[in-house]
């Protein structure tokens, strides 16, 4: 029996590509997909089928919970007059403390969330009035999904149902990021050619303490001094983190790509040797560690969150403590030193991936979902 196509309203940021990669998917499965956003398409990104709907702000302060409360009674009325018009099957929302508080005033159903990590585990344990908001829209939610346990059980304790939560990965691309050889030009394009490569894709912002990376280069370099560091991303950090190797005299050893659009990442995991991740706190596993491991390559990740559960210490990568450049700095090490190791935690990091963090199988899952949940 073919099904019929639905009508999906997502809310979220159109600059991320997390939100974007989701949308894309039923749009492409021929479902008629509108993207609501405070933001623009991201830069280059082709939306293909994917109606993007700006709610643009009427009252600007300098101070940011002001701006959504002043602004909170536009948002709706433009919402509300949204739906009258697309007359979606689902709205689904990413991120709860933000867009997700929208469609739970409104009351539509039915209404699914999408928790991303930071907006269960940090935020509401930071910001009173953030706690409130957070409980009040887990418990408007029809379905909620995230991808690790530990968000599940913090979001049962802030009163959502746990019967409606259900654990769907991002998902990774295996198709794009995959294993392959590594490209000479890109290598000669940055001036790392013979050079040992170290790479991070994490954001440039404290949560991420790419502080520790950096601090961690000096004593790998005194053992391995053929090896180049990687950073790309953008943050808050950016000039700080750079005024830190010129301090530690490696300046020369570190680049800061910048900025790099998701479909040319592989490019970049395929001429490195080992990916790093120092963050200080995750959901369940980083999109860009499941990038890099999908590129077979090995990791060196802190142990936080759901890391324990897809790198398993010693057997496809090292797990880490926060904030310690000695330990991280020994695992680098030790894994440029071996060949061997590098190439066989690479390609059973390659396995975990598509075995359990496959885009298009979660895709495919919360496309079920979605017809599960109209039917009621």
């Amino acid at each position: 029996m073919i099904k019929p196509k639905l009508t999906i309203c997502f809310l979220g940021s159109a600059e991320s590509i997390h939100t974007l990669k989701w949308a894309k998917y039923f749009a492409d499965k021929k479902h008629k997909v509108y993207l609501i956003s405070w933001a623009p398409f991201l830069k280059g990104y082709n939306p293909g089928e994917i109606k993007l709907i700006l709610l643009k702000e009427k009252i600007r302060t300098r101070v940011w919970p002001f701006n959504t409360l002043l602004n909170l009674p536009f948002y709706l009325f433009r919402l509300e007059r949204m739906i009258k018009e697309v007359n979606p099957h689902i709205i689904h929302a990413h991120y709860v403390t933000s867009y997700g508080i929208l469609p739970a005033l409104l009351g539509f159903y039915p209404f699914v969330i999408t928790a991303w990590g930071s907006d269960i585990l940090i935020t509401p344990q930071k910001f009173f009035p953030s706690r409130w908001t957070v409980k009040y829209t887990l418990k408007k939610a029809d379905l909620i999904t995230c991808d690790a346990e530990h968000m599940k059980e913090e979001m049962i304790k802030l009163g959502a149902n746990p019967s409606i939560i259900k654990i769907i990965n991002f998902g990774i691309d295996t198709k794009l990021f995959s294993p392959n050889l590594k490209d000479k030009k890109v290598k000669e394009e940055l001036g790392v050619s013979g050079y040992k490569i170290v790479i991070s894709l994490r954001s440039l912002e404290k949560i991420c303490d790419i502080e520790t990376l950096i601090k961690s280069a000096p004593p790998v370099l005194k053992k391995e001094p053929n090896t180049k560091f990687l950073i790309a991303g953008t943050g808050s950090q950016e000039q700080e983190l750079k005024k830190l190797t010129e301090t530690l005299n490696i300046k020369e050893n570190i680049k800061f790509l910048g900025p790099i659009p998701n479909n040319e990442l592989p490019k970049y995991l395929r001429i490195s040797d080992v990916y790093v991740s120092t963050s200080l706190s995750d959901a369940g596993i980083s999109a860009s560690t499941a990038e890099a491991m999908a590129c077979g390559l090995p990791v060196v990740v802190t142990d936080t969150g759901e890391n324990k559960k897809w790198v398993k210490d010693g057997e496809n990568g090292f797990l880490i403590p926060v904030k310690n450049p000695k330990i991280l700095a020994e695992k680098i090490i030790n894994l440029l030193r071996n060949d061997y190791k590098r190439i066989e935690f690479g390609r059973e990091n390659r396995k975990i991936i598509e075995d359990r963090n496959d885009y298009y199988k979660e895709m495919a899952k919360m496309e079920s979902i979605y017809y599960n949940l109209i039917k009621k």
